[in-house]
């Protein structure tokens, strides 16, 4: 165990007293702790597995307004999805970027009474959306961000300028509408960067991975799953935050709701290594309608392409993974869109999926269900308070509309907002990635690619972080061609509370979700581990074991995918 964590535990253990705990490490519960500690309250983060490890961790990594939400008459989500999109290109500029979106058209008037149907409650699937239909929307979508534009208005392109920009797209394109909205590269990384935030600048809050929390008596308990040590907690007021976990948590903790309030839809995503279809995007996101109604997206991503995605009821909140049948769906929407580019289940490099907790609904057509938010106060000796619904986007907000309930349970005044605190690595980059980069070439010697992970990665700390590396210890890379460093995951590992090999491959880093971890790889960074945490063979074998299934059950990453890319690393290099 760490020493960061054992000084988080002692700190727990000389005062138990909170005045909010966080149940939930996700990016709602990360954004409460966030909004809450800033208010001068003190507040303790628990989470059961990692941070961002659920449904956090299986976004679209798209930050977008949600242009398909205007059919379920839902403006205001819309509003403040778009409002939310401009404050992370702002706070974030280091991670969240604009994305330019292809609209592929085939047809005028097709969906004109979409929005209608799902106003007088009919429940089926939406016609397909025509050219009027599209431009209304991207219409308002640039009417709301009228007075704060941050990104360029959409347009529309004829037949023969579509076909000259996307030469590869489906000839029954009769137009195409260009908008913009925003991607996000390294969610998992964005919020370890405002737990760090946090507790550098409230210290008396405190956030715990790998631990849970029960009721004992009139208080509760914390167990660390690492060490099994239980600490007594006494809160005043608990946030659930428990995503598609919610209800279940909500009865652990001994006030459950009377009826479910989450309704979880599955959501599934492939990343995909086709260079011919990575040139065919031309730099943008398409946004396009499949067979059956669901809009499906593709787009540049890390060098590869992001492809998705599935939207499948679940009835039980449980893990979740891509399974064949959606690989299928996946890839057959893409052949649907750029016909003569064949993709197929070897060019897939990582796959991965999650469970959206969507409130409770019966809608038979799971694209109408609201992607909106709401919380739910329940009584109980420590008030509980149930974050459901919600997306990416709107977690800032989300989380300051949690945060004001709980300041009005507490009668303690808000102190600040967050709509204009830069995130991490989001300070100070006004000065943009390609000066910093040049910075970093001219200060350290290092050279252009190396610099370019650094900014990408870590933004205007990327300096500070370059310095650890510099100092110390030989650093070298991880392996052949890798843009991590030896000192650089060992520092990851001292700062960012990482217990295990998987927080390291999945979530610190991109060495996953990019394709480039092998089985190389995984000796490497599991002997910086154990360096780092004096683990033992056993220990640190058993871990290795772990993750290499974890990869194969959850990712699509199997063994004998492991060992091939160890080889096409070198071949890359020589």
């Amino acid at each position: 165990m760490s020493k960061t964590r054992q000084d988080r535990l002692d700190a727990i253990a000389r005062d138990p007293a909170f005045d909010v705990v966080v149940i939930g490490g996700g990016v709602n519960g990360i954004g409460t702790f966030r909004d809450l500690s800033l208010q001068g309250l003190r507040v303790l983060l628990v989470e059961r597995n990692d941070f961002s490890s659920g449904c956090s961790a299986a976004p679209s990594r798209m930050i977008h307004g949600g242009l398909r939400y205007l059919e379920n008459g839902e403006f205001s989500l819309v509003q403040e999805s778009l409002r939310e999109r401009d404050v992370l290109l702002s706070n974030a500029a280091h991670m969240v970027h604009p994305l330019p979106t292809v609209v592929p058209v085939t047809s005028v008037f097709s969906g004109m009474f979409n929005a209608a149907a799902g106003f007088f409650g009919w429940s089926g699937k939406p016609a397909r959306r025509g050219a009027l239909p599209i431009k209304l929307g991207l219409s308002l979508y640039d009417w709301i961000t009228r007075k704060r534009r941050a990104l360029p208005r959409h347009k529309f392109h004829s037949a023969a300028a579509t076909h000259r920009e996307w030469p590869a797209l489906t000839t029954a394109a009769r137009f195409s509408a260009v908008f913009y909205d925003a991607a996000i590269t390294h969610p998992e990384r964005l919020c370890i960067e405002m737990i760090a935030d946090t507790e550098a600048t409230a210290s008396e809050c405190i956030a715990v991975n790998y631990a849970g929390l029960t009721p004992l008596g009139d208080g509760f308990v914390l167990t660390c799953q690492r060490s099994g040590r239980k600490l007594a907690v006494q809160p005043r007021t608990i946030v659930n935050a428990t995503g598609a976990w919610l209800d279940s948590t909500a009865a652990s903790l001994g006030n459950g709701a009377a009826e479910r309030m989450v309704s979880g839809t599955k959501g599934s995503h492939v990343i995909v290594e086709n260079q011919q279809l990575l040139k065919a995007l031309n730099g943008h996101m398409v946004y396009f309608e499949n067979a059956d109604g669901r809009v499906c997206i593709a787009f540049p991503f890390q060098g590869n392409v992001l492809a998705g995605s599935t939207d499948i009821r679940v009835d039980k909140a449980c893990r979740v993974r891509c399974e064949d049948d959606e690989m299928d769906y996946i890839l057959g929407s893409l052949q649907s869109v750029f016909p003569e580019i064949n993709v197929s289940p070897d060019d897939v490099l990582f796959s991965f999926s999650g469970i959206r907790p969507l409130p409770q609904s019966d809608q038979d057509f799971t694209g109408r269900i609201s992607r909106g938010h709401f919380i739910k106060r329940l009584d109980g000796k420590v008030p509980q308070f149930c974050m459901i619904g919600g997306k990416w986007t709107t977690f800032r907000a989300f989380a300051e509309d949690t945060a004001d309930l709980v300041l009005a349970e507490l009668s303690h005044e808000r102190r600040c907002k967050t709509e204009a605190l830069a995130i991490g690595g989001g300070r100070e980059f006004l000065r943009g990635a390609g000066v910093l980069e040049r910075d970093l070439v001219q200060n350290y010697a290092i050279s252009p690619d190396r610099a370019t992970h650094l900014v990408s990665h870590y933004g205007s700390a990327a300096a500070a972080m370059q310095d650890v590396c510099s100092n110390g210890t030989p650093d070298v890379p991880l392996a052949v061609g890798s843009p991590y460093s030896t000192n650089e995951i060992a520092h990851l590992i001292r700062t960012e509370q990482v217990e295990d090999l998987s927080d390291i491959v999945l979530r610190r880093t991109a060495l996953a979700i990019t394709g480039a971890i092998s089985m190389e790889l995984i000796e490497v960074l599991a002997e910086i581990l154990a360096a780092e945490r004096g683990l033992s063979p056993k220990e640190i074998g058993d871990q290795q074991i772990c993750l290499i299934e974890e990869l194969s059950d959850y990712y699509g990453v199997s063994p004998q995918m492991l060992t091939e890319r160890n080889n096409q690393w070198r071949k890359q290099c020589v």
